[in-house]
């Protein structure tokens, strides 16, 4: 008996000391929900999950009528789900985006985030969930002249500002880079032959073409790159939780299934 009681005793002390180290309701659930992070998070607002983003940059975000959907938006929603906390979509310019996330205005940046070097050093990135490529689009007209990256040499690109085709323009000899604050803009200064060519993300490269006949996209890609959220650095915890769900929908489908929603099989 005396071994009994000792061993319930020390059962007790244990949970006890698991209730000091968080909230005493979230403790015993933890243990069976895979994606509890192992340490408590920050939040904006209590239970809701606050997603910075820019809703012009189809299929990953955009705006049908009022709402504001895509790739991005659905996988943000399926973390929050996940995580047990109320999704509340913030749209804002792109170039604004990270710097909601470092100043606490947002928890995370979804926005069709390429993985760079240079953005580390203000924010954490969680694991990636997909991958992309930066493409050229031109007029119609110069399809004969401009067939690859190596035809711009001197030429004028259109980006999106703030984004990593606004780098990587810079990158081609003699190059002027035009900046918009919005991607069809450049397109559409693109299709009235302002400028030479637009350098942007695959498929919003792709979506912003299929609604101009003066324009194409040269298929061949300037780069391959990642995608990933972007989270503020002094909230690790929450760069873990949200790994911990984006491996899950990795492992069980999901993600491929809210891709191939909106990305058709080429």
């Amino acid at each position: 008996m005396k071994k009994l009681t000792a061993a319930v005793l020390a059962a007790m002390l244990a949970l006890s000391m698991t209730a000091c180290g968080g909230s005493k309701e979230a403790a015993p659930e933890a243990s069976a929900d895979a994606t509890a992070p192992a340490t408590e998070y920050t939040l904006v607002a209590d239970g809701v999950l606050t997603m910075a983003t820019n809703a012009e940059f189809p299929p990953y975000e955009y705006r049908e009528g009022d709402a504001i959907v895509g790739i991005d938006v659905e996988i943000a929603q399926n973390i929050a789900n996940k995580l047990g906390l109320e999704l509340q979509i913030e749209d804002m310019a792109f170039d604004s985006v990270i710097p909601a996330v470092t100043t606490g205005k947002a928890d995370i940046g979804v926005s069709g985030f390429t993985v760079t070097e240079e953005r580390k050093h203000s924010v954490d990135f969680t694991d990636t969930y997909v991958q992309a490529s930066q493409l050229i689009i031109i007029h119609k007209d110069d399809a004969e002249t401009i067939k690859s990256a190596a035809d711009l040499t001197g030429k004028s690109i259109g980006v999106q500002l703030g984004t990593t085709g606004d780098i990587y323009a810079g990158d081609i000899e003699g190059a002027t880079v035009e900046r918009y604050s919005k991607g069809f803009e450049a397109v559409q200064a693109l299709s009235q032959k302002k400028i030479n060519a637009v350098m942007i993300d695959d498929q919003v490269a792709k979506a912003l073409a299929s609604q101009s006949e003066d324009v194409v996209v040269i298929d061949e890609p300037f780069t391959v790159e990642d995608y990933a959220i972007v989270v503020n650095k002094e909230n690790p915890a929450l760069t873990a939780a949200v790994n911990e769900v984006i491996a899950e929908m990795k492992a069980n489908g999901e993600l491929q299934a809210i891709i191939d929603k909106y990305i058709s099989a080429e």
